[in-house]
């Protein structure tokens, strides 16, 4: 079983409550979020019901490094409650003794989605639904296009 990294492309305007629901339950609250998870069948029935918002598939380690360095945020809250009872681990993922969030915010992908659109499914020549090993390329465009335009605008530092 291997990992799968799933984005979510569309908004939830005029969803189901389920389909909210199973989203919100896979942690995809806005769109260009992206998840890693562990291919499970239970896993593989979630991401089959929201398949109209969201698109998937198998990632390789080396881009799982890359989201890890290049992608993750620091997770500054609390890990147990002040009565020491309650435990917040499911919040954040440790990684290399850091404790990041367990997902990732990602840039709209550069040069676009596929010809088609967010609206069509990939095996039609959209955007939606499973991949397989697609999604490498996918995550590498919308990785780069963060580091391209986004970085130095939000840091404050112009480039002249």
């Amino acid at each position: 079983m291997g990992k799968l990294a799933v984005i979510r492309l569309r908004g939830g305007i005029g969803s189901h409550h389920s389909i909210r629901d199973t989203l919100r339950h896979l942690r995809l609250e806005s769109k260009n979020a992206c998840i890693l998870i562990v291919d499970t069948p239970s896993v593989r029935g979630m991401l089959h019901k929201a398949k109209d918002y969201i698109t998937f598939g198998e990632v390789d380690d080396a881009m799982v490094n890359l989201l890890y360095a290049k992608k993750s945020r620091p997770y500054l809250g609390r890990i147990k409650d002040a009565k020491g009872k309650e435990d917040f681990s499911r919040r954040f993922r440790e990684v290399n003794g850091k404790k990041i969030m367990p997902f990732f915010r990602l840039a709209n992908p550069r040069g676009g989605f596929e010809r088609k659109g967010i609206k069509v499914g990939f095996n039609a020549g959209g955007a939606l639904g499973d991949r397989g090993k697609d999604i490498n390329r996918l995550l590498e465009k919308m990785i780069n296009n963060d580091d391209i335009h986004g970085n130095e605008i939000i840091s404050g530092k112009g480039t002249k």
